[in-house]
Protein backbone atom coordinates (compact mmCIF):
# COMPACT_ATOMS: atom_id res chain seq x y z
CA UNK A 1 0.00 0.00 0.00
CA UNK A 2 1.39 3.47 -1.03
CA UNK A 3 1.40 6.00 1.79
CA UNK A 4 1.51 9.61 0.54
CA UNK A 5 4.50 11.54 1.86
CA UNK A 6 4.18 15.12 3.09
CA UNK A 7 5.33 17.82 0.73
CA UNK A 8 8.80 18.81 1.92
CA UNK A 9 9.31 21.55 -0.65
CA UNK A 10 9.97 24.08 2.11
CA UNK A 11 13.05 22.04 3.12
CA UNK A 12 14.57 21.88 -0.35
CA UNK A 13 17.34 24.33 -1.22
CA UNK A 14 16.73 26.91 -3.91
CA UNK A 15 18.42 26.43 -7.27
CA UNK A 16 22.07 27.45 -7.01
CA UNK A 17 21.68 30.31 -9.49
CA UNK A 18 18.92 31.89 -7.40
CA UNK A 19 21.03 31.62 -4.25
CA UNK A 20 24.12 33.05 -5.98
CA UNK A 21 22.18 36.11 -7.13
CA UNK A 22 20.65 36.84 -3.73
CA UNK A 23 23.85 36.21 -1.79
CA UNK A 24 25.71 38.62 -4.07
CA UNK A 25 23.12 41.36 -3.63
CA UNK A 26 22.95 40.93 0.14
CA UNK A 27 26.62 40.22 0.92
CA UNK A 28 28.94 41.84 -1.62
CA UNK A 29 30.55 44.98 -0.20
CA UNK A 30 33.76 45.47 -2.19
CA UNK A 31 32.47 48.47 -4.13
CA UNK A 32 35.39 50.58 -5.29
CA UNK A 33 35.34 54.35 -5.67
CA UNK A 34 36.03 53.83 -9.39
CA UNK A 35 32.91 51.68 -9.72
CA UNK A 36 30.84 54.26 -7.82
CA UNK A 37 32.16 57.06 -10.05
CA UNK A 38 31.20 55.16 -13.16
CA UNK A 39 27.80 54.34 -11.65
CA UNK A 40 27.25 58.06 -11.01
CA UNK A 41 27.98 58.72 -14.69
CA UNK A 42 25.55 55.95 -15.69
CA UNK A 43 22.84 57.44 -13.46
CA UNK A 44 23.02 60.93 -14.94
CA UNK A 45 23.35 59.57 -18.49
CA UNK A 46 20.19 57.49 -17.96
CA UNK A 47 18.19 60.35 -16.49
CA UNK A 48 19.34 62.52 -19.38
CA UNK A 49 18.16 60.07 -22.04
CA UNK A 50 14.87 59.72 -20.15
CA UNK A 51 14.29 63.46 -20.61
CA UNK A 52 15.39 63.14 -24.23
CA UNK A 53 12.79 60.41 -24.82
CA UNK A 54 10.06 62.44 -23.16
CA UNK A 55 10.76 65.58 -25.18
CA UNK A 56 11.72 64.13 -28.55
CA UNK A 57 9.39 61.16 -28.91
CA UNK A 58 5.65 61.80 -29.16
CA UNK A 59 5.13 58.05 -28.78
CA UNK A 60 6.98 57.98 -25.48
CA UNK A 61 5.26 61.10 -24.13
CA UNK A 62 1.87 59.56 -24.90
CA UNK A 63 2.88 56.26 -23.31
CA UNK A 64 3.93 57.52 -19.89
CA UNK A 65 0.78 59.47 -19.08
CA UNK A 66 -1.31 58.16 -16.16
CA UNK A 67 -3.50 55.26 -17.20
CA UNK A 68 -6.60 56.51 -15.38
CA UNK A 69 -7.89 59.99 -16.22
CA UNK A 70 -7.09 62.41 -13.44
CA UNK A 71 -4.73 60.01 -11.66
CA UNK A 72 -1.81 62.40 -11.89
CA UNK A 73 -1.01 62.73 -8.18
CA UNK A 74 -0.74 59.70 -5.93
CA UNK A 75 0.10 60.67 -2.36
CA UNK A 76 3.64 59.52 -1.63
CA UNK A 77 4.00 58.29 -5.20
CA UNK A 78 6.98 58.31 -7.55
CA UNK A 79 7.67 61.75 -8.93
CA UNK A 80 8.40 60.95 -12.56
CA UNK A 81 11.32 63.09 -13.80
CA UNK A 82 10.45 65.68 -16.42
CA UNK A 83 6.75 65.67 -15.53
CA UNK A 84 4.36 66.88 -12.84
CA UNK A 85 3.11 63.34 -12.19
CA UNK A 86 3.24 61.49 -8.87
CA UNK A 87 2.56 57.85 -9.75
CA UNK A 88 1.95 54.58 -7.97
CA UNK A 89 5.10 52.50 -7.72
CA UNK A 90 4.28 49.96 -10.42
CA UNK A 91 3.38 52.51 -13.07
CA UNK A 92 6.30 54.67 -11.97
CA UNK A 93 8.73 51.80 -12.53
CA UNK A 94 7.22 51.13 -15.95
CA UNK A 95 7.32 54.76 -17.04
CA UNK A 96 10.85 55.40 -15.77
CA UNK A 97 12.14 52.23 -17.45
CA UNK A 98 10.38 53.07 -20.70
CA UNK A 99 11.72 56.64 -20.75
CA UNK A 100 15.31 55.50 -20.21
CA UNK A 101 15.10 52.86 -22.91
CA UNK A 102 12.72 54.33 -25.48
CA UNK A 103 15.14 55.97 -27.91
CA UNK A 104 17.85 53.30 -27.58
CA UNK A 105 20.27 55.95 -26.37
CA UNK A 106 21.13 54.46 -22.98
CA UNK A 107 24.30 52.51 -22.23
CA UNK A 108 24.91 48.99 -23.51
CA UNK A 109 26.71 45.77 -22.68
CA UNK A 110 27.55 42.98 -25.12
CA UNK A 111 28.19 39.26 -24.94
CA UNK A 112 26.52 36.14 -26.27
CA UNK A 113 23.43 38.17 -25.35
CA UNK A 114 23.27 41.92 -25.77
CA UNK A 115 21.34 44.41 -23.72
CA UNK A 116 21.26 47.64 -21.77
CA UNK A 117 21.94 47.30 -18.05
CA UNK A 118 20.65 50.81 -17.33
CA UNK A 119 17.21 49.39 -18.16
CA UNK A 120 17.18 48.28 -14.50
CA UNK A 121 17.12 51.86 -13.30
CA UNK A 122 13.38 52.18 -13.88
CA UNK A 123 12.79 49.79 -10.98
CA UNK A 124 15.65 51.12 -8.85
CA UNK A 125 14.89 54.84 -9.10
CA UNK A 126 11.13 54.49 -8.63
CA UNK A 127 11.51 52.17 -5.64
CA UNK A 128 14.14 54.35 -3.98
CA UNK A 129 12.02 57.47 -4.40
CA UNK A 130 8.79 55.96 -3.04
CA UNK A 131 10.44 54.18 -0.10
CA UNK A 132 12.30 57.33 0.87
CA UNK A 133 9.20 59.53 0.75
CA UNK A 134 7.40 56.97 2.91
CA UNK A 135 10.28 56.82 5.41
CA UNK A 136 10.54 60.62 5.68
CA UNK A 137 6.77 60.98 6.08
CA UNK A 138 6.86 58.49 8.96
CA UNK A 139 9.98 59.97 10.56
CA UNK A 140 11.96 56.78 10.00
CA UNK A 141 15.34 58.21 9.04
CA UNK A 142 16.98 54.78 9.24
CA UNK A 143 14.78 53.58 6.38
CA UNK A 144 15.72 56.38 3.97
CA UNK A 145 17.30 55.17 0.71
CA UNK A 146 20.33 57.30 -0.09
CA UNK A 147 21.75 57.96 -3.53
CA UNK A 148 24.77 55.87 -2.59
CA UNK A 149 22.41 52.94 -2.05
CA UNK A 150 20.89 53.68 -5.45
CA UNK A 151 24.36 53.55 -6.99
CA UNK A 152 25.15 50.26 -5.25
CA UNK A 153 21.86 48.83 -6.50
CA UNK A 154 22.73 50.05 -10.00
CA UNK A 155 26.14 48.38 -9.87
CA UNK A 156 24.69 45.07 -8.69
CA UNK A 157 21.83 45.01 -11.21
CA UNK A 158 24.34 45.80 -13.97
CA UNK A 159 26.53 42.97 -12.75
CA UNK A 160 23.77 40.36 -12.64
CA UNK A 161 22.56 41.22 -16.12
CA UNK A 162 26.03 41.51 -17.65
CA UNK A 163 27.55 38.34 -16.20
CA UNK A 164 24.60 36.34 -17.54
CA UNK A 165 24.99 38.01 -20.94
CA UNK A 166 28.58 36.85 -21.40
CA UNK A 167 27.75 33.24 -22.27
CA UNK A 168 23.94 32.89 -22.26
CA UNK A 169 22.17 33.81 -25.50
CA UNK A 170 18.48 34.14 -24.74
CA UNK A 171 18.01 35.44 -28.28
CA UNK A 172 18.93 32.00 -29.62
CA UNK A 173 15.88 30.49 -27.91
CA UNK A 174 13.68 33.38 -29.02
CA UNK A 175 13.49 35.23 -25.69
CA UNK A 176 14.05 38.93 -25.17
CA UNK A 177 17.06 40.06 -23.16
CA UNK A 178 14.84 42.05 -20.79
CA UNK A 179 14.34 38.76 -18.91
CA UNK A 180 17.62 39.74 -17.23
CA UNK A 181 16.27 43.18 -16.31
CA UNK A 182 13.42 41.45 -14.52
CA UNK A 183 15.78 39.11 -12.65
CA UNK A 184 18.40 41.72 -11.74
CA UNK A 185 15.87 44.34 -10.73
CA UNK A 186 13.87 41.86 -8.64
CA UNK A 187 16.99 41.01 -6.65
CA UNK A 188 18.11 44.57 -5.91
CA UNK A 189 14.59 45.88 -5.27
CA UNK A 190 14.11 43.06 -2.73
CA UNK A 191 17.23 44.33 -0.93
CA UNK A 192 16.05 47.95 -1.10
CA UNK A 193 12.66 46.98 0.33
CA UNK A 194 14.38 45.29 3.27
CA UNK A 195 13.14 41.82 2.45
CA UNK A 196 14.68 38.88 4.25
CA UNK A 197 17.06 36.70 2.30
CA UNK A 198 14.39 34.00 2.11
CA UNK A 199 11.87 36.48 0.70
CA UNK A 200 14.42 37.69 -1.84
CA UNK A 201 15.03 34.12 -3.02
CA UNK A 202 11.29 33.71 -3.39
CA UNK A 203 11.03 36.86 -5.51
CA UNK A 204 13.97 35.92 -7.75
CA UNK A 205 12.64 32.38 -8.23
CA UNK A 206 9.36 33.86 -9.46
CA UNK A 207 11.25 36.16 -11.81
CA UNK A 208 12.61 33.08 -13.60
CA UNK A 209 9.18 31.44 -13.68
CA UNK A 210 7.37 34.46 -15.15
CA UNK A 211 6.10 34.32 -18.69
CA UNK A 212 8.94 35.91 -20.63
CA UNK A 213 8.59 38.14 -23.71
CA UNK A 214 9.51 36.80 -27.11
CA UNK A 215 12.18 38.67 -29.01
CA UNK A 216 9.87 39.04 -32.00
CA UNK A 217 9.23 42.76 -31.44
CA UNK A 218 12.91 43.55 -32.08
CA UNK A 219 13.16 41.66 -35.37
CA UNK A 220 11.89 42.49 -38.87
CA UNK A 221 9.14 42.41 -40.01
CA UNK A 222 7.65 42.87 -36.53
CA UNK A 223 10.01 45.46 -35.07
CA UNK A 224 8.01 48.11 -33.30
CA UNK A 225 7.71 50.41 -30.32
CA UNK A 226 7.39 47.57 -27.81
CA UNK A 227 11.17 47.34 -27.90
CA UNK A 228 11.13 50.81 -26.34
CA UNK A 229 8.90 49.87 -23.41
CA UNK A 230 9.89 46.24 -22.85
CA UNK A 231 12.40 47.31 -20.20
CA UNK A 232 9.72 49.32 -18.40
CA UNK A 233 7.53 46.24 -18.42
CA UNK A 234 10.34 44.20 -16.84
CA UNK A 235 10.94 46.91 -14.20
CA UNK A 236 7.28 47.01 -13.28
CA UNK A 237 7.10 43.24 -12.91
CA UNK A 238 10.28 43.13 -10.84
CA UNK A 239 8.82 45.57 -8.33
CA UNK A 240 5.57 43.61 -8.23
CA UNK A 241 7.35 40.31 -7.59
CA UNK A 242 9.36 41.80 -4.74
CA UNK A 243 6.16 43.20 -3.24
CA UNK A 244 4.47 39.79 -3.51
CA UNK A 245 7.39 38.15 -1.71
CA UNK A 246 7.21 40.84 0.99
CA UNK A 247 3.53 39.94 1.41
CA UNK A 248 4.53 36.35 2.20
CA UNK A 249 4.28 34.53 -1.11
CA UNK A 250 6.49 31.43 -1.04
CA UNK A 251 9.15 30.79 -3.65
CA UNK A 252 9.56 28.08 -6.28
CA UNK A 253 12.73 26.33 -5.22
CA UNK A 254 13.54 24.46 -8.43
CA UNK A 255 12.27 27.15 -10.81
CA UNK A 256 15.19 26.53 -13.16
CA UNK A 257 16.09 22.87 -12.73
CA UNK A 258 12.77 21.06 -12.25
CA UNK A 259 12.45 18.18 -14.77
CA UNK A 260 9.96 18.89 -17.54
CA UNK A 261 8.46 22.02 -15.90
CA UNK A 262 11.50 24.15 -15.06
CA UNK A 263 12.95 27.06 -17.02
CA UNK A 264 15.83 25.06 -18.46
CA UNK A 265 13.59 22.36 -19.95
CA UNK A 266 10.68 24.54 -21.06
CA UNK A 267 12.45 27.64 -22.38
CA UNK A 268 16.20 27.02 -22.68
CA UNK A 269 16.40 23.79 -24.68
CA UNK A 270 17.65 21.92 -21.62
CA UNK A 271 20.78 24.07 -21.35
CA UNK A 272 21.94 25.23 -17.94
CA UNK A 273 23.34 28.71 -17.51
CA UNK A 274 27.06 29.38 -17.81
CA UNK A 275 28.45 32.00 -15.44
CA UNK A 276 32.11 32.47 -16.42
CA UNK A 277 32.76 35.14 -13.77
CA UNK A 278 31.81 35.65 -10.19
CA UNK A 279 29.66 38.68 -9.43
CA UNK A 280 31.62 41.82 -8.59
CA UNK A 281 31.79 45.23 -10.29
CA UNK A 282 33.19 44.23 -13.67
CA UNK A 283 30.11 45.08 -15.73
CA UNK A 284 29.73 48.72 -14.65
CA UNK A 285 33.44 49.10 -15.39
CA UNK A 286 33.05 47.70 -18.91
CA UNK A 287 29.68 48.98 -20.15
CA UNK A 288 29.60 51.17 -23.24
CA UNK A 289 28.09 54.64 -23.03
CA UNK A 290 26.31 55.69 -26.20
CA UNK A 291 27.80 59.02 -27.17
CA UNK A 292 26.34 58.78 -30.67
CA UNK A 293 22.64 58.10 -31.28
CA UNK A 294 22.79 54.67 -32.85
CA UNK A 295 22.09 51.05 -31.96
CA UNK A 296 25.13 49.74 -30.09
CA UNK A 297 26.42 47.36 -32.74
CA UNK A 298 26.28 50.11 -35.35
CA UNK A 299 28.19 52.76 -33.42
CA UNK A 300 31.53 51.95 -35.01
CA UNK A 301 29.97 51.82 -38.48
CA UNK A 302 28.47 55.27 -37.94
CA UNK A 303 31.87 56.64 -36.91
CA UNK A 304 33.52 54.97 -39.90
CA UNK A 305 30.88 56.48 -42.20
CA UNK A 306 31.49 59.93 -40.71
CA UNK A 307 35.20 59.53 -41.50
CA UNK A 308 34.45 58.38 -45.05
CA UNK A 309 32.13 61.35 -45.58
CA UNK A 310 34.92 63.75 -44.67
CA UNK A 311 37.13 62.07 -47.27
CA UNK A 312 34.39 62.38 -49.89
CA UNK A 313 34.06 66.07 -49.14
CA UNK A 314 37.83 66.56 -49.31
CA UNK A 315 37.72 65.09 -52.82
CA UNK A 316 34.73 67.25 -53.79
CA UNK A 317 32.52 64.18 -54.33
CA UNK A 318 28.78 63.71 -53.87
CA UNK A 319 27.48 60.58 -52.08
CA UNK A 320 24.62 60.04 -54.53
CA UNK A 321 26.48 60.72 -57.75
CA UNK A 322 29.92 59.36 -56.93
CA UNK A 323 29.49 56.23 -54.78
CA UNK A 324 28.99 53.03 -56.77
CA UNK A 325 28.74 50.59 -53.83
CA UNK A 326 29.54 50.23 -50.14
CA UNK A 327 30.71 46.97 -48.59
CA UNK A 328 30.36 46.68 -44.81
CA UNK A 329 32.11 44.04 -42.71
CA UNK A 330 30.95 43.77 -39.13
CA UNK A 331 30.30 41.45 -36.17
CA UNK A 332 27.64 38.73 -36.10
CA UNK A 333 25.29 40.59 -33.70
CA UNK A 334 25.07 43.52 -36.10
CA UNK A 335 24.15 41.08 -38.86
CA UNK A 336 21.29 39.77 -36.73
CA UNK A 337 19.98 43.02 -35.25
CA UNK A 338 20.55 45.88 -37.71
CA UNK A 339 20.89 44.16 -41.10
CA UNK A 340 17.55 45.30 -42.51
CA UNK A 341 16.34 45.53 -46.06
CA UNK A 342 12.95 46.56 -47.39
CA UNK A 343 10.49 49.11 -46.01
CA UNK A 344 11.14 50.81 -42.68
CA UNK A 345 7.74 51.46 -41.16
CA UNK A 346 8.42 53.32 -37.90
CA UNK A 347 11.20 54.82 -35.75
CA UNK A 348 11.90 51.41 -34.20
CA UNK A 349 12.59 50.05 -37.68
CA UNK A 350 14.85 52.94 -38.65
CA UNK A 351 16.97 53.04 -35.51
CA UNK A 352 17.72 49.34 -35.99
CA UNK A 353 18.76 49.60 -39.64
CA UNK A 354 22.48 50.17 -40.21
CA UNK A 355 21.95 51.06 -43.86
CA UNK A 356 19.56 53.84 -42.85
CA UNK A 357 22.03 55.23 -40.30
CA UNK A 358 24.85 55.25 -42.84
CA UNK A 359 22.72 56.83 -45.55
CA UNK A 360 21.60 59.66 -43.29
CA UNK A 361 25.18 60.36 -42.15
CA UNK A 362 26.33 60.54 -45.77
CA UNK A 363 23.49 62.86 -46.77
CA UNK A 364 24.19 65.07 -43.74
CA UNK A 365 27.81 65.40 -44.93
CA UNK A 366 29.33 63.47 -42.06
CA UNK A 367 27.20 64.88 -39.24
CA UNK A 368 26.12 62.18 -36.81
CA UNK A 369 22.65 60.67 -37.04
CA UNK A 370 20.41 62.08 -34.28
CA UNK A 371 17.20 61.10 -32.51
CA UNK A 372 15.06 63.30 -34.75
CA UNK A 373 16.41 61.57 -37.85
CA UNK A 374 14.62 58.32 -36.97
CA UNK A 375 11.17 59.80 -36.37
CA UNK A 376 8.22 59.50 -38.74
CA UNK A 377 8.21 63.25 -39.37
CA UNK A 378 11.91 63.35 -40.24
CA UNK A 379 12.58 64.38 -43.86
CA UNK A 380 14.98 61.45 -44.12
CA UNK A 381 12.17 58.95 -43.47
CA UNK A 382 10.71 59.67 -46.92
CA UNK A 383 13.83 60.83 -48.78
CA UNK A 384 14.35 58.79 -51.96
CA UNK A 385 18.10 59.37 -51.70
CA UNK A 386 18.17 57.41 -48.45
CA UNK A 387 16.62 54.43 -50.22
CA UNK A 388 19.08 54.73 -53.09
CA UNK A 389 22.04 54.61 -50.73
CA UNK A 390 20.52 51.73 -48.75
CA UNK A 391 20.23 49.77 -51.99
CA UNK A 392 23.98 49.91 -52.71
CA UNK A 393 25.13 48.91 -49.21
CA UNK A 394 25.99 45.25 -48.63
CA UNK A 395 26.71 43.73 -45.21
CA UNK A 396 28.66 40.62 -44.25
CA UNK A 397 30.10 39.11 -41.11
CA UNK A 398 33.81 39.40 -40.44
CA UNK A 399 34.66 36.35 -38.34
CA UNK A 400 37.57 38.09 -36.62
CA UNK A 401 35.34 41.00 -35.62
CA UNK A 402 32.96 38.46 -34.06
CA UNK A 403 35.79 36.71 -32.22
CA UNK A 404 37.11 40.01 -30.85
CA UNK A 405 33.59 41.01 -29.86
CA UNK A 406 33.24 37.91 -27.68
CA UNK A 407 36.81 37.95 -26.35
CA UNK A 408 36.57 39.28 -22.76
CA UNK A 409 40.06 40.76 -23.05
CA UNK A 410 39.14 42.79 -26.16
CA UNK A 411 35.34 43.34 -26.29
CA UNK A 412 35.52 45.38 -29.48
CA UNK A 413 32.47 46.20 -31.62
CA UNK A 414 34.35 46.42 -34.90
CA UNK A 415 33.16 47.49 -38.33
CA UNK A 416 34.99 48.33 -41.53
CA UNK A 417 33.75 49.51 -44.87
CA UNK A 418 34.94 49.92 -48.41
CA UNK A 419 33.42 52.68 -50.55
CA UNK A 420 33.83 51.87 -54.26
CA UNK A 421 33.58 55.10 -56.23
CA UNK A 422 32.40 55.61 -59.79
CA UNK A 423 35.94 56.50 -60.89
CA UNK A 424 37.22 53.10 -59.71
CA UNK A 425 39.01 54.36 -56.60
CA UNK A 426 38.08 53.34 -53.06
CA UNK A 427 37.82 54.80 -49.59
CA UNK A 428 38.42 52.32 -46.77
CA UNK A 429 37.58 53.10 -43.14
CA UNK A 430 37.58 51.01 -39.98
CA UNK A 431 36.65 51.49 -36.32
CA UNK A 432 37.10 48.82 -33.63
CA UNK A 433 35.94 50.63 -30.48
CA UNK A 434 33.12 53.20 -30.43
CA UNK A 435 33.10 56.46 -28.52
CA UNK A 436 31.95 55.63 -25.00
CA UNK A 437 33.80 52.29 -24.89
CA UNK A 438 36.11 51.73 -21.88
CA UNK A 439 38.99 51.35 -24.34
CA UNK A 440 38.52 55.04 -25.17
CA UNK A 441 38.26 56.09 -21.55
CA UNK A 442 39.98 59.46 -21.77
CA UNK A 443 37.39 60.62 -24.29
CA UNK A 444 34.34 59.07 -22.62
CA UNK A 445 33.71 60.97 -19.38
CA UNK A 446 33.56 64.55 -20.78
CA UNK A 447 31.48 63.40 -23.77
CA UNK A 448 28.94 61.57 -21.59
CA UNK A 449 28.65 64.60 -19.31
CA UNK A 450 28.11 66.85 -22.33
CA UNK A 451 25.45 64.45 -23.59
CA UNK A 452 23.68 64.51 -20.21
CA UNK A 453 23.74 68.31 -20.00
CA UNK A 454 22.45 68.59 -23.56
CA UNK A 455 19.60 66.16 -22.87
CA UNK A 456 18.62 67.69 -19.54
CA UNK A 457 18.44 71.12 -21.19
CA UNK A 458 15.64 69.78 -23.39
CA UNK A 459 13.34 69.66 -20.38
CA UNK A 460 14.74 72.02 -17.77
CA UNK A 461 15.97 75.58 -17.37
CA UNK A 462 19.68 76.28 -17.35
CA UNK A 463 19.51 76.95 -13.61
CA UNK A 464 17.95 73.54 -13.03
CA UNK A 465 20.54 71.80 -15.18
CA UNK A 466 23.34 73.60 -13.34
CA UNK A 467 21.81 72.58 -10.01
CA UNK A 468 21.52 68.92 -11.06
CA UNK A 469 25.13 68.75 -12.22
CA UNK A 470 26.40 70.58 -9.14
CA UNK A 471 24.56 68.09 -6.90
CA UNK A 472 26.00 65.23 -8.90
CA UNK A 473 29.52 66.57 -8.38
CA UNK A 474 29.36 67.99 -4.88
CA UNK A 475 26.69 66.22 -2.83
CA UNK A 476 27.47 63.70 -0.11
CA UNK A 477 25.73 60.72 -1.68
CA UNK A 478 26.06 58.72 1.52
CA UNK A 479 23.51 60.98 3.18
CA UNK A 480 21.55 62.46 0.24
CA UNK A 481 18.01 60.99 0.23
CA UNK A 482 16.92 59.57 -3.11
CA UNK A 483 13.76 61.70 -3.09
CA UNK A 484 15.79 64.91 -2.66
CA UNK A 485 17.78 64.06 -5.77
CA UNK A 486 14.67 63.11 -7.76
CA UNK A 487 13.02 66.39 -6.79
CA UNK A 488 15.71 68.15 -8.84
CA UNK A 489 14.16 66.64 -11.99
CA UNK A 490 10.62 67.97 -11.54
CA UNK A 491 8.99 70.36 -13.97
Amino acid sequence: MHIPQPDDNSERPYDEVVTLIVDYVYDYEDISEAALARAKLALIDSLGVAIESLTKSKECAALVKPILPGAVSVVGGFRLPGTTYSLDLLQGAFDMGAMIRYLDHNDAFAGAEWGHPSDNLGAIIATADVLTREALAQGKSDSVITIKQVLISLIKAYEIQGVFQIKNAFNRVGLDHTILVKVGSTAVVSWMMGLSREQARSAVSHAWVDGHPLRIFRQAPNAGPRKGWAAGDACMRAVHLAALARAGQPGIRTSLTAPRWGFYEVLNKGQHFQLPKGFGTWVIENSVFKVLTAEGHGLTAVEATMAASKELQARGLDPIQDIKSIRVRTQEPAMIIINKKGPLNNPADRDHCLRYMMAVVLLKNGVEVETEDYQDDSPWATDARVEKLRSIISMEEDVQFTRDYHNPDIRSVGSSMEFLLQDGTTIVTRQDFPLGHPARGDETIPLVRQKAVRNLALGFSQDQVDGIMATLDQADFESLPASTFIDLFQK
